[in-house]
């Protein structure tokens, strides 16, 4: 069995960023076939009730983090999944505060090395397994996804996910949510993404 697991970092209902991580999802499942079932769980995280990091200066180990909110479960799904979708809208050239406060308290899927167990890295590697991973962007028309793509990118590599591409879409009306559904490029686009993300799981593209 396959575990997707989907975050968006949207405030926004039926988001254009909900319907391409959706969009990319069910490519994946379809292009699995009867090869094996896919099972997908889809974390809005404007619907949780979870607080800011809280920077305590110690490991919670082995819990993921010492407080436990609605954020507990997700950690479980963030380890145990195959495949991790991430999409946020860009808000002052990054990510949503919502998906900031989510990244920022997965701080301790990595924690600081207190005991200097292992003198050449800072930090324990708890996730010892990397993932195949895909990110969605979406800004206004003269939108600049580089800086949420870096934050992005960056928590891929701290939580073991290797990041297999990205769907950036500028929305033409700020004010209309969901307006992808009217590009099929960018569909297309995240048609093929989540065929290939399948291909990289079930190792067709050579991988192991």
């Amino acid at each position: 069995m396959i575990k997707l697991l989907v975050i968006s970092g949207s405030p926004v209902k039926q988001s254009s960023t909900d319907i391409i991580l959706r969009r990319i999802s069910d490519a994946i499942a379809d292009s699995m076939g009867d090869q094996c079932r896919v099972t997908s769980s889809f974390v809005k995280l404007n619907e949780l009730d979870f607080i800011p990091c809280q920077s305590c200066g110690e490991a919670p180990t082995p819990k993921f983090c010492f407080f436990d909110d609605d954020l507990t479960g997700v950690y479980t799904k963030l380890a145990e999944c195959d495949c991790l979708l991430f999409g946020t809208p860009v808000y002052f050239d990054s990510v949503s505060a919502q998906a900031k406060m989510f990244i920022d308290r997965c701080n301790c899927i990595r924690p600081p090395d207190f005991s200097n167990t292992d003198p050449k890295h800072r930090f324990v590697r708890i996730l010892q397994r990397k993932r195949p991973g895909a990110m969605v962007l979406v800004g206004g028309e003269r939108g600049w996804f580089e800086g949420a793509r870096r934050v992005v990118a960056g928590f891929f590599k701290w939580v073991e996910v290797t990041n297999e591409g990205m769907v950036a879409y500028c929305s033409p009306n700020s004010r209309k949510a969901g307006s992808v559904v009217e590009n099929q490029d960018t569909l297309a686009e995240a048609d093929a993404l989540g065929k290939r993300l399948a291909e990289i799981i079930t190792g067709s593209n050579g991988r192991p």
